[in-house]
């Protein structure tokens, strides 16, 4: 079987990771199997579909590579072809029309009474249920309502499609049959009749299910009780998203929905409508979640939310990529770190996790500085030094020296946007951190230390790795510091905070008069303070 599979968002303007992950899975998928990855557009949406939104979205695609193999279908275009089959619908009688709403008549499917003809419809057996003897139990077309007794016997509305209760017979409380379906079904399909029942004590049926293998969660079936017929075209004629749905993955010839799992239970209802449409039913795959460390949806509130918010902090799209691709994924073994090559090659459906899937951004910041370590050095710093257009501190800067600190900062980025954090390499002096020098220069043994330091490098006729390493050690030796115990003192007095290259190496690039500079004023301020 050739494999057809689709990207079906409904843009809003910004493209969340969870709806871009499904796309990101899709397409994995169709290229494994060398198959046909789609988009659809489903732009139905007017006042939110906006052609700002539709652009942002295409953006962001061809910003992660998401190729697709044919023109993308709008679901615009399509609806004549929607209404057309809700007009097929309601000729073969698996629809019917509701005026219920006062406003016209809508298009409801009807759940086929014979629903045996439906593949993945089974059998469940006899079933009873106790029901309120206050409600009447109400019978007709739109299908069997009734109430249920509460633990504190309240009534508690229940009710499905007609589909949902073979064999029905409602009992009172002395087990007598008041009502049984069998004797009037042909008039209540029809319209034509509709029942009353009061004073009920149980209901008697018989139970089916509807189910499907679904290629990540298993075997799935929801009995037809608990289903009840819905609109697929409302009153203003205007499809519903479950017809709309289910008529373009018919006109697309997919063969497998990967979508998130907040469609399962569409999923119940879509293969009604393929069965009554004549179109086999697609295979499927529902992705999980997305969560926060709490387990709840991740939402902008938890961070970064949107591949826009990504690409602005300067992530890597083939480390977004990779990372997406591990969310609710595994290669097999630990490997985090994978081309898209080796993606292609590894990816089946059998390894997507049913579980969520925990956003975690030091794992993604890692991932991508790993990335960014890997870039030919001439890339990383023209996109670093691209980074920096419009900030006041980079104006007119030493473009040899802004060479040299790029070459020095590549392994350690995490992302593009920590060049801006990158200033202290640059100007006279550095802006300090107030709690850093509290904690590491208020000392008087440490500014002594820091005092001699600069003493000692200004005597020396250049800087090198080697020769700032022995100045250090000889000056922390000659001041009862262990080794290592000053360097983050060095740090904080030279670049006015806590985190970044190796000190040595950074006194190097800040060179000789810079640095003496910044130790002697960092000495003079904590001792005047």
């Amino acid at each position: 079987m050739s494999v057809r599979v689709r990207f079906a968002p409904s843009p809003t303007g910004h493209v969340h990771i969870g709806n871009i992950r499904a796309a990101i899975f899709n397409w994995l998928f169709a290229r494994h199997e060398n198959g046909v990855f789609l988009l659809r557009v489903e732009d139905t949406d007017r006042e939110r579909s906006t052609p700002a939104a539709i652009a942002s979205l295409l953006d962001v695609m061809q910003w992660l590579g998401l190729d697709y193999d044919e023109a993308p279908l709008y679901q615009t275009s399509q609806v004549a072809a929607h209404l057309e089959a809700a007009r097929r619908l309601l000729e073969q009688g698996d629809a019917y029309t509701s005026a219920k709403g006062g406003d016209g008549e809508a298009i409801v499917f009807r759940i086929p009474w014979e629903a045996e003809r439906v593949p993945g419809v089974a059998l469940v057996g006899p079933v009873e249920t106790p029901v309120h003897p206050e409600t009447p139990v109400t019978i007709d077309r739109a299908g069997v309502a009734y109430a249920l007794v509460s633990a504190k016997g309240k009534a508690v509305p229940a009710g499905g499609c007609l589909a949902g209760f073979r064999d029905l017979e409602v009992l009172d409380a002395d087990g007598r049959v008041r009502f049984r379906l069998a004797d009037v079904v042909d008039q209540v399909l029809a319209g034509a009749a509709s029942f009353a029942v009061e004073q009920p004590a149980r209901l008697r049926y018989t139970r089916r299910q509807v189910g499907y293998h679904d290629a990540v969660k298993g075997d799935l079936a929801k009995p037809l009780d608990s289903l009840r017929d819905f609109v697929i075209v409302r009153s203003d004629r205007t499809p519903v998203f479950h017809l709309a749905n289910v008529c373009d993955d018919i006109t697309q010839h997919i063969t497998h929905i990967i979508r998130g799992d907040d469609h399962v239970e569409n999923t119940y209802r879509h293969v009604f409508l393929f069965a009554a449409l004549g179109a086999p039913i697609p295979h499927y795959a529902h992705l999980p979640m997305i969560v926060n460390r709490e387990g709840k949806p991740y939402s902008k509130r938890d961070g970064d939310a949107f591949v826009g918010d990504f690409r602005d902090k300067g992530y890597l799209p083939e480390a977004l990529f990779n990372y997406l691709t591990l969310l609710g994924w595994s290669p097999g073994d630990d490997r985090e770190k994978l081309s898209r090559r080796e993606l292609v090659s590894l990816f089946t459906l059998d390894r997507v996790q049913s579980s969520p899937a925990q956003m975690d951004a030091r794992k993604l910041d890692n991932l991508n500085g790993q990335y960014m370590a890997a870039l030919p050095a001439a890339r990383f710093a023209a996109e670093a030094r691209a980074r920096l257009r419009g900030l006041r501190w980079a104006d007119g800067l030493d473009e040899a020296l802004f060479g040299r600190v790029a070459a020095l900062m590549q392994s350690r980025a995490k992302r593009y946007a920590d060049v801006e954090g990158w200033a202290y390499f640059f100007g006279e002096l550095p802006e300090y951190e107030a709690a850093a020098c509290a904690k590491f220069l208020a000392a008087a043994p440490v500014r002594a230390a820091l005092g001699a330091l600069a003493d000692r490098l200004d005597a020396m006729p250049e800087l090198t790795d080697a020769g700032v390493e022995a100045a250090v050690r000889e000056v922390a030796a000659a001041h009862g510091f262990a080794e290592g115990k000053l360097n983050q003192p060095i740090r904080v007095a030279t670049t006015g905070c806590t985190i970044g290259a190796g000190i040595y190496e950074t006194l190097v690039i800040l060179g000789r008069s810079r640095s003496v500079k910044r130790l002697r004023h960092a000495v003079a301020a904590t001792s005047a303070g």
